[in-house]
């Protein structure tokens, strides 16, 4: 299993951070390492030495338990005991696992492990390695991509994964980030080196356009923290943004969700995603992403108003969730409630009075049904009214529930801020020419809404690291 690195922690000691920032190291010495051994032996053919081609594996044993603090969001176990995961990528996920390591050997005495886990890296995981090369027939030594180890049986506590030797210390395992990063990739066209921790989501190019414009400027803005924006795997700098018209970047996207990342200092800046449309495509994102362990996501989008006294360009700041997309029931039951995150509530509320002034008569919290059925409103209206009859719901669309829900599963703050574009219970249905207008009249001023308010979560994220999130049973010490 190779030399095993031994770091320990106690009490207020290892939260000067030396001791898991050694922890840390270690995991990326020996994920660095194998990957390295992998690029030499597929390049020489010495197939039987990938056997050495594995993933490290982080160990924490917490000694002994005592009650702690009780307004810790994170860090805490029930019980002493042994709690591992195999990691993957620590380079990119360094500041997240320094950070969970300091608050775990800060609230209990620890021993940090980091060893080898046996497990093989299959060449498709490993950056720039062209598993092509080995062909449809491969040598026996070299793992394929199976699916045996990519599961959610962690976060969705399950009996089982809660229940071994070892108690998990992280959500997910390493063939699961891995193909999660993959596919990041593969929907966005670009790195998941640069996601940001803030993510917003919309399914409309002009939110995409005004992102871009509003990054554009940052990067000439004195005093800006943003250093470059990304898109279309291209790195815009400072010194390239005067130059550039926004136009050129959003005329030929060539993949199913375009991404915008706005970079600030260890990856704290924006990322913007245009999803598409309905829950299908809502789940399959935030399915990837979540390994990344963002601080929060918030969808932008449009939405049928269904009170009669709202008007076209009203807001809705969605305070709880109805779920109709039929997507998330086996993992997330109906039954349980998915509660508004307060945190993200406040700050979206706050920047909608930044950007609108006083006046918020055009905003109200509400209810957000969403649905899997592009079309629900050609029901009848008896079966509209049997639909919703004892609902609160204020707004209809297809996405926000399932970004709240699959939020909520795996732990990571969200919100939705949605605009008015049609009253299809009242006689004005979205229809081409007055949603275009409406769409050059909001579309501005609802970007700004969310970029402003993921800014001032950004100040002090600490204010994200919510319990509200946090399951009563079946949970892992890391965030």
């Amino acid at each position: 299993m190779g030399d095993d690195h031994f770091v320990q922690g106690e009490g207020s000691t290892d939260a000067a951070g030396f001791n898991a920032q050694s922890a840390v190291d270690a995991l990326i010495a020996h994920y660095e390492k194998s990957c390295a051994l992998a690029h030499r032996v597929i390049a020489r053919g010495e197939y039987e030495q990938y056997a050495a081609v594995t993933y490290p594996k982080l160990t924490v044993t917490v000694h002994s338990w005592h009650p702690i603090d009780r307004t810790a969001p994170f860090g805490y176990v029930n019980e002493a005991g042994t709690y591992s995961a195999v990691i993957s990528k620590p380079r990119l996920m360094r500041s997240y696992l320094e950070n969970q390591l300091k608050q775990l050997c800060a609230h209990y005495p620890c021993t940090i492990t980091v060893g080898d886990s046996g497990q093989a890296i299959p060449p498709e995981y490993i950056d720039q390695l062209d598993s092509s090369v080995l062909g449809s027939h491969r040598h026996p030594a070299i793992p394929r991509a199976t699916l045996d180890d990519v599961h959610d049986a962690i976060v969705d506590g399950d009996w089982e994964a809660f229940h071994g030797e070892e108690k998990p210390l992280a959500h997910f395992t390493a063939h699961r980030f891995d193909i999660a990063c993959a596919r990041i990739e593969h929907y966005t066209g670009m790195s998941v080196d640069t996601v940001q921790r803030y993510i917003l989501f919309t399914n409309y190019g002009m939110h995409t356009r005004e992102f871009l414009r509003y990054g554009l400027a940052e990067l000439q803005r004195a005093g800006s923290r943003y250093t470059s924006l990304v898109v279309a795997g291209m790195t815009i700098t400072r010194a390239e943004a005067t130059a550039l018209d926004v136009h050129e970047f959003t005329s030929h996207d060539r993949f199913q969700m375009p991404r915008f990342d706005l970079v600030a200092e260890d990856n704290t800046g924006i990322t913007m995603v245009n999803i598409g449309v309905g829950p299908s495509n809502a789940k399959t994102i935030t399915d990837c992403l979540a390994v990344l362990r963002p601080e929060v996501w918030v969808m932008i989008g449009h939405c049928a108003g269904l009170d009669g006294r709202m008007r076209m360009g009203d807001l809705i700041l969605g305070n709880a969730y109805q779920r109709s997309d039929n997507l998330l029931d086996s993992h997330i039951p109906v039954s349980l409630p998915i509660p508004a995150v307060p945190e993200v509530q406040r700050a979206l509320e706050a920047s909608v009075k930044e950007i609108y002034g006083d006046d918020l008569d055009l905003m109200r919290t509400g209810t957000v049904i969403s649905t899997d059925d592009r079309n629900w409103e050609w029901h009848t209206p008896k079966a509209l009214w049997e639909w919703l009859r004892g609902s609160t719901a204020a707004a209809c669309d297809m996405e926000s529930a399932t970004l709240a829900a699959n939020g909520y599963r795996y732990r990571i703050p969200y919100g939705t801020l949605l605009s008015v574009s049609d009253l299809p219970l009242h006689a004005v249905p979205k229809l081409p020419a007055a949603a275009q207008a409406f769409y050059s009249n909001s579309k501005q001023a609802h970007v700004m809404c969310a970029v402003r308010a993921v800014e001032y979560l950004a100040q002090r994220p600490e204010r994200l690291r919510t319990r509200k999130l946090r399951r009563t049973v079946a949970e892992v010490p890391f965030r």
